[in-house]
């Protein structure tokens, strides 16, 4: 944790104000929201605890229930998949493309009567296809959720993901662009969206004025953010287009180094704003080249990512919940398939495919020196 960070938290910790509502100032959390609605462009934040608690709290925004289908990409954190069920809807399989996002063209055929929202999920701080997402979506009068977890602060030709589906949701985990360890925050400019989500992220809502005044009153649950982590991210979040700068450059450094080597058969992941890139992902011809890439300091092979791959989703393939009549899947208008042929593409993309760690908090020399092995 950096100075910024150390003297945010201090300064919380002197008030004695860790919970939102607790103190009598002004919160933490409240200025965070709104400097990351700023930030965004978009008109209502909600700061959450998690990321999944943000994609739960999107479709409840929503008014995403028992019955409805969701789309979701086969390559994505599980929680994509779990956060409709958590509702009672269904999540169902699309196939990513060369992107490593969602394909817009099996997102068109994925949909049936029952298709109700789409969530589409920026990996690895790649940018989905979102002006064709948003077509499709529109076509069929779908509701656009986006995961915009792992690439906080992107852009996508000029606009900030997140603020281009009708609900945005983010994670502040220990891995993403910045982190408070845990938190998230659910973003939309739809009052409507808003006014639901903030009712379900708080079960004292109707307490607090300004919120649920166009909405039927329904109780919440308690997935508010704690004064603690908002001011942890407050200093990052003003950090972040610098922090951005760092992989943008890094990536030109490592594709550079990638170049000058020995590595045949491969190529870039696609990227739908190739100028404003801040990911990289490389993809082999030859699966084998590609493993012998991820044993490479600072490389992964995307089929060995664990959770991120649908056939590893063990909790979400059980088609079980908590309990016998809370079974999403009994409500559900047909046999849904999360089988390991659901989505055959995904796999066969994922295992030449590995992504590159460009490490902005990394000094650039030791960055150099680490990224030496990837010119063999």
């Amino acid at each position: 944790m950096r100075f910024r960070e150390m003297a945010a938290a201090v300064r919380v910790l002197a008030r004695n104000d860790l919970a939102r509502y607790s103190g009598g100032g002004a919160s933490e959390t409240a200025r965070f929201e709104s400097e990351l609605g700023r930030m965004l462009g978009v008109e209502h934040a909600l700061a959450v605890n998690s990321g999944t608690s943000a994609l739960i709290g999107a479709l409840v925004g929503a008014g995403i229930g028992p019955g409805d289908e969701v789309l979701v990409p086969a390559y994505t954190w599980v929680a994509t998949a779990a956060a409709p069920l958590a509702v009672g809807a269904v999540p169902v399989l699309v196939e990513i493309d060369d992107s490593l996002t969602m394909d817009p063209a099996d997102l068109a055929r994925k949909i049936t009567p029952h298709t109700r929202a789409v969530i589409p999920v920026h990996m690895l701080n790649l940018v989905c296809d979102m002006d064709a997402i948003m077509k499709v979506a529109a076509d069929h009068d779908l509701v656009v959720i986006e995961d915009t977890c792992q690439a906080i602060g992107v852009r996508h030709h000029g606009r900030r993901v997140g603020s281009i589906g009708h609900v945005g949701a983010f994670s502040f985990n220990q891995h993403k662009n910045i982190t408070s360890g845990e938190g998230g925050a659910v973003v939309t400019n739809d009052r409507r969206i808003y006014a639901r989500a903030a009712m379900h992220h708080d079960v004292g809502s109707y307490e607090r004025p300004g919120w649920i005044e166009t909405e039927a009153l329904f109780p919440g649950v308690n997935h508010r953010m704690p004064e603690l982590s908002a001011a942890v991210l407050r200093p990052q979040l003003a950090a972040l287009d610098a922090q951005l700068d760092r992989r943008r450059e890094r990536r030109r450094m490592v594709l550079d180094r990638v170049a000058s080597g020995s590595w045949t058969g491969v190529t870039t992941a696609r990227h739908h704003d190739e100028a404003d890139a801040v990911g990289l992902a490389l993809t082999f011809d030859d699966p084998a080249q590609a493993r012998r890439f991820g044993e490479v300091r600072g490389a992964r092979r995307l089929i060995e990512s664990g959770r991120h791959v649908y056939t590893n989703w063990q909790s979400v393939i059980a088609k079980r919940s908590f309990h016998p009549r809370f079974d999403p899947h009994a409500w559900a208008h047909r046999e849904i398939d999360y089988g390991p042929d659901a989505c055959p593409a995904t796999l066969e993309i994922l295992a030449r495919t590995c992504s590159v760690e460009l490490a902005p908090e990394v000094p650039t020399p030791a960055f150099r020196f680490l990224t030496r092995s990837m010119a063999r």
